[in-house]
């Protein structure tokens, strides 16, 4: 499964200067927090969980929320995903794979997802 998400990084600024905090908050968890250094860089975080989300063809709501999607760093900086264990048994997935870039004022999140054969409906 495969989602996809375009951003223009100047609408998440207008976001954070209007809700502070509360936007962040509502998007990184305690786990993925320390990820945010700039606008451009949530941006990319944003993106990342709003095209996880697409891949599991549910969007953010009740079935995956912004906190249920986790992101990381692996030891070369490269970006990680991983899912709360409720969204991952539900859905079957057994590996996800994150790409983000950015590009002028445009970032760009692709994830994919693998599913265990026995949860494919």
């Amino acid at each position: 499964m495969i989602g996809i998400d375009l951003i223009k990084t100047d609408r998440l600024k207008r976001t954070i200067e209007r809700f502070g905090d509360r936007a962040i908050n509502r998007v990184l968890s305690q786990n993925d927090i320390h990820l945010y250094k700039s606008n451009q860089n949530f941006a990319g975080l944003w993106a990342a969980k709003e095209a996880c989300a697409k891949a599991l063809g549910c969007g953010i709501g009740g079935e995956c929320g912004f906190h249920d999607i986790i992101l990381s760093k692996t030891p070369k900086g490269a970006p990680q995903l991983s899912l709360s264990p409720r969204v991952r048994d539900y859905f079957g997935i057994t590996d996800a794979s994150v790409s983000i870039t950015h590009d002028g004022e445009f970032t760009i999140a692709v994830v994919a997802l693998e599913q265990s054969k026995s949860s494919i409906k």
